[in-house]
């Protein structure tokens, strides 16, 4: 109470300044029309303002929500796409007999921690054994292919990317169907390389890569990069070509993990093959 009174006691002469200012503002505002509209409409304005920010920062941190909740929203359009299906076809002879069973479902997560700068790159997602995440299980962005499962915990997992000297995947020139292996060599986080092409397919620059399909792990046709360059390897017969990533990995941000629901009975049936041939 006495730092009140003490503050009042030295601030009276800036406070009794303030009261007579609005007095004399609420008497000109009271006897002129004009100045009153001119008031009010600056009260008006400082409240639009105000209420301008409030909406802009509670719009900010609702974003977060939003992108969670059509990451979702994508991931079950994706598992509804026809690439996600088997056709199957239980009478020779009935052809319009087919039904269909899904191949693929997706799980979307998000990217917490990632690295794109070195020779052997890897990220964590925050979805583990908990949400359905397996060890081998691909993993692609929006925008295009991404990487493989490599470890996993319950609520956590961790993924190489196409970005690491180990990683290794099929893929296809789109317009010719040819199919070469994606590789990465270092360098700069945009671009890869893919090898194993056959010089007999004419190529040229910004020919769409896709997944090939052909691994159990990433559905045909996911973006994988764009022709910037290409040259013939002497004496192969092939071809080495440059590729622009489609996927963004300095922004990465949301990702969808990919399960081929198929993939542990062909990997069986593979071993076995493998098995009876030796």
């Amino acid at each position: 109470m006495e730092k009140l009174r003490d503050f009042i006691k030295k601030y009276s002469h800036v406070l009794v300044f303030i009261l007579l200012e609005i007095l004399a503002v609420l008497l000109i505002a009271q006897n002129s029309l004009y100045q009153r509209s001119r008031l009010v409409r600056w009260g008006n304005g400082v409240a639009g303002l105000w209420h301008s920010g409030v909406s802009s920062v509670t719009g900010y941190f609702g974003l977060k929500a939003e992108n969670e909740h059509l990451a979702a929203e994508n991931a079950a359009l994706r598992a509804e796409l026809a690439s996600s299906y088997i056709s199957y076809n239980d009478s020779v002879f009935e052809i319009n007999d087919t039904i269909y069973k899904q191949r693929y479902t997706y799980t979307d997560a998000q990217v917490i921690k990632n690295s794109y700068n070195e020779a052997k790159n890897y990220m964590m997602i925050n979805k583990g054994s908990a949400q359905g995440v397996k060890v081998d299980m691909a993993v692609i962005s929006p925008q295009g292919i991404v990487g493989v499962v490599v470890n996993c915990t319950r609520n956590f997992a961790t993924i190489m990317p196409v970005l690491h000297t180990d990683s290794r995947n099929s893929v296809k020139l789109k317009r010719t169907n040819s199919t070469g292996s994606l590789i990465w060599e270092g360098g700069d986080y945009r671009y890869a390389t893919v090898v194993d092409i056959p010089n007999t397919y004419p190529l040229h620059k910004n020919d769409t890569i896709v997944t090939s399909g052909l691994a159990n792990d990433f559905p045909e046709g996911i973006a994988v990069g764009y022709i910037e360059d290409f040259t013939s390897v002497e004496g192969s017969g092939f071809r080495k070509i440059k590729v622009r990533l489609a996927t963004d990995f300095n922004k990465l941000n949301h990702v969808y993990v990919v399960d081929n629901r198929f993939k542990t009975e062909q990997d069986s049936l593979m071993k076995k093959t493998e098995v009876e041939d030796e």
